[in-house]
């Protein structure tokens, strides 16, 4: 960490020095060096309320603006009491201090989150447009709105945000921040799970008295809700206007993107045991559920599964984003490929997924090319719901992704720390010490979190982009990058932060290279309509981008 940089004039370049020729990209878990307390705590003591299986969201985020990522973690509550009682339930924020350590600013950032009950997914973004970027805090009762002031600390403006309104016992599982009218302003998407608290939990117990976590069935499914940014601090709730209230479901991860490619930002969401909903933006500030219509809502079956996380990113690099989401062990994980925005096919078996993770039960997981070789590969964390399965306690998972065609099981390649077995849980995506080699942080419950240095050290080239909106939303969400190499080779991908379950990456945008040194051409889309051309740009370096004026 702390490499040395370059500015550059003009459309405003970090020049990094390229990583000298290496040997296969590992993983490296660098927690150990850096002095923190906390750990994902869910309060398991062996009664089992339903809501415990999820906890440890993860955001990485610049929230200083220095230029280095930093980290933080949602946390859990003691049940039934539903209170982060003592320190151990505490949220924590890790300053990134560009030497290979983090530190501990929880307490002094306002970060704690001693007020608030059961914790889920963090959405991270500049709502309010002011350069300091926000996070939005999912809990089983009042969820979370912290305001970033721009001077290290935070401030809860929940309820006069008006983010605090929702129907009474409804538990939300995630956010996820996006621009769906173009006015410029970030709002926000809300996966919402069902209606719950400790006194209404329903105890499943076996034969023998031992607890299990209960059936999703137990418990109804709710609408998720939408929530328009009104550009003065407050949002309103668009839920029923927008047509999100009339689809119920048991919401899970958040995919964000244009899947249609008609310049408006759709959304996917993964519902536990019930169909999947993809919500097309119409354009006059209302969507259509068309799930089942695109061929996104079950499995080539017709069978409903166990979808956790997903993301939403064109994997095989046809300029089309698809969707994947993973699910419980012997419920075959699932890729669908965009058919130029008319419908999705379903394509595990062809891509030989369902060998690869029928024994595997995935959390948070996302497209990461973590070789640089230009085609997105995929990484689930795992670990079962419970630890009653004989292989209840799992390792990660990376399947490399061949030419977009399939994938190969390459995890015991990853080493050691990558290999940990555990119940691991939230996870994001996001290059920690600026090098270019994408690396990794993931919670597990009751344990440290692993932060994963992606320590490849080069071979392959690579180019991250950091966009800058003016007329668009501050942090570009939503932006579409296609990259042009050199020798013709096109590589697309485009601005979010919602990748995976109850987490948020770095919206910096990141493109593997392979073996060319050069790019002959980027082509940005933004939100606002606006496109904008770039030309012969080196390879190997961080390029920040505004948006044109105009």
């Amino acid at each position: 960490m702390g490499l040395p940089v370059r500015v550059q004039q003009g459309v405003g370049l970090i020049l990094l020095a390229a990583a000298g020729a290496g040997a296969e990209p590992r993983f490296v878990d660098i927690a150990p060096r850096s002095q923190f307390a906390y750990i994902t705590n869910n309060n398991f003591t062996g009664r089992k309320y339903f809501p415990q299986p999820m906890c440890g969201g993860v955001a990485i985020f610049d929230y200083d603006n220095d230029g280095r990522m930093d980290i933080f973690f949602t946390n859990g509550a003691k049940l039934p009491e539903n209170k982060k009682t003592d320190p151990s339930f505490y949220q924590c924020l890790l300053r990134n201090r560009g030497d290979g350590t983090f530190e501990d600013v929880t307490r002094a950032a306002g970060l704690t989150g001693e007020h608030i009950d059961f914790s889920y997914g963090v959405a991270a973004g500049d709502y309010d447009n002011d350069g300091f970027v926000d996070l939005f805090i999912a809990n089983t009762g009042k969820n979370t709105l912290y305001r970033n002031l721009g001077d290290g600390t935070f401030r809860d403006v929940t309820d006069e945000s008006g983010l605090a309104a929702k129907p009474a016992e409804t538990l939300s599982v995630q956010g996820a921040w996006f621009d769906y009218d173009r006015d410029g302003w970030l709002d926000l998407v809300l996966s919402n799970y069902t209606l719950w608290t400790p006194e209404k939990d329903r105890r499943c117990v076996r034969h023998d008295g031992v607890d299990f976590y209960c059936h999703p069935s137990t418990y109804p499914p709710v609408p998720h809700r939408l929530y328009r940014n009104l550009g003065n601090g407050k949002f309103e709730d668009v839920t029923e206007k927008s047509g999100f209230a009339k689809a119920l479901g048991k919401g899970m991860g958040i995919g964000i993107a244009d899947f249609n490619e008609d310049g408006w930002t759709d959304v996917f969401i993964a519902n536990d045991t019930e169909p999947n909903f993809l919500y097309l933006n119409q354009g006059d500030g209302t969507f259509r559920e068309v799930g089942l219509l695109y061929g996104v809502a079950y499995n080539d079956s017709g069978l409903t599964v166990s979808s956790m996380g997903c993301d939403a990113k064109d994997y095989d690099n046809d300029g089309w984003v698809d969707i994947f989401y993973n699910n419980l062990m012997r419920q075959t994980w699932a890729l669908f490929k965009n058919q130029r925005g008319k419908m999705f096919r379903y394509i595990t078996p062809a891509t030989r997924l369902v060998q690869l993770s029928e024994t595997r039960s995935g959390w948070s997981n996302g497209f990461i090319d973590y070789d640089n070789d230009g085609w997105k590969d995929l990484y689930s964390a795992n670990g079962d719901v419970d630890y009653l399965a004989a292989n209840a306690a799992q390792h990660d998972t990376m399947f490399r992704n061949i030419e977009g065609k399939y994938f190969v099981d390459v995890s015991e390649a990853m080493g050691p720390d990558f290999l940990r077995v555990g119940f691991q849980r939230g996870s994001a995506f996001g290059d920690l010490n600026n090098d270019g080699w994408p690396d990794l942080v993931v919670t597990s419950l009751n344990a440290r979190p692993r932060i994963l240095l992606n320590t490849a050290g080069g071979g392959n080239h690579w180019l991250l982009i950091e966009v800058r909106g003016r007329q668009s939303n501050r942090d570009g969400i939503g932006t579409k990058i296609k990259v042009t190499t050199a020798s013709g080779r096109q590589l697309y991908n485009h601005v979010t932060t919602s990748v995976g379950f109850m987490s948020s990456s770095d919206k910096r945008v990141h493109f593997g290279l392979g073996a060319e040194e050069a790019v002959a051409s980027i082509e940005i889309r933004w939100p606002s309509g606006k496109l904008q051309t770039l030309e012969g740009v080196q390879a190997d370096q961080i390029l920040r981008v505004e948006e044109p004026e105009g």
